[in-house]
């Protein structure tokens, strides 16, 4: 990694006002290394270059710091967040990184990404982050996860109805679901539907670009009001191949 990774990092937190500190970048750093060396053997992400990663996995993560410090405040016990559909570790790892004291867990289909996020918390030191192999469909039907969490995530991992229809059943009513999308307008009337029915409202949409970048990102707040009906999310699969 060099110069431009850290210029990047500096000059673009501080255009989202997340400044990071040289103990941050290294941070970051780390896990830049970590991931383009496992990439090599593993399809982690198609984005491989210094200013790719720092911008368009790091600083578009960190795009959600601000709403994470937002659900803290005035709360005495860790706030718990679930990165739904979490991939490479984004946006989780780069929210625990700024945020040390979130309670993180990070959700995923596929067992060998999750050891690799495990060997990146391990290096980190990261503390409280615990990886969980599933389909969020089967995770929001277990009571072991169902409306535990004050915060879940995702990355435009499907469509905002199907998204919805796998993240809000794990918040608790009153939690919030974070939606991280490119343009969507669209896609928020589709979701309309799938929104009311599984027990939430649409509080407010963020449109911005990343600094620096022509890239347009949206963040669509969720509040969840009310328990999910219990016969949601449906089974593995349905929801993606019938959206709400």
């Amino acid at each position: 990694m060099n110069e431009e990774f850290n210029e990047v990092m500096n000059s673009a937190s501080s255009g989202i006002e997340v400044p990071v500190t040289a103990e941050d970048i290294n941070a970051f750093r780390i896990y830049a290394d970590m991931l383009v060396e496992t990439n090599k053997v593993m399809n982690l992400t198609a984005i491989t270059d210094d200013k790719g990663i720092a911008m368009l996995h790091f600083i578009d993560s960190l795009t959600l710091v601000p709403y994470i410090r937002r659900e803290q405040e005035g709360k005495k016990e860790p706030v718990t967040v679930v990165d739904v559909g979490t991939g490479a570790g984004f946006p989780g790892i780069p929210l625990k990184i700024m945020n040390p004291g979130i309670d993180l867990t990070l959700m995923d289909s596929l067992a060998k990404r999750l050891k690799f996020l495990d060997s990146v918390t391990g290096e980190l030191r990261l503390e409280n982050v615990a990886t969980v192999h599933a389909r969020a469909e089967d995770a929001g039907r277990n009571a072991k996860y169902r409306e535990r969490y004050d915060i879940a995530v995702a990355r435009a991992v499907a469509s905002l109805p199907v998204l919805c229809e796998y993240c809000l059943p794990l918040v608790k009513p009153g939690g919030v679901f974070l939606a991280m999308k490119g343009h969507s307008d669209e896609e928020i009337k589709a979701a309309n539907h799938a929104v009311i029915e599984l027990g939430a409202t649409i509080e407010k949409v963020d449109e911005f670009t990343l600094p620096g970048t022509d890239n347009t990102r949206s963040v669509i707040v969720i509040r969840k009001l009310r328990p999910t009906p219990a016969k949601y999310p449906r089974k593995a699969g349905v929801p993606s191949k019938n959206p709400l």
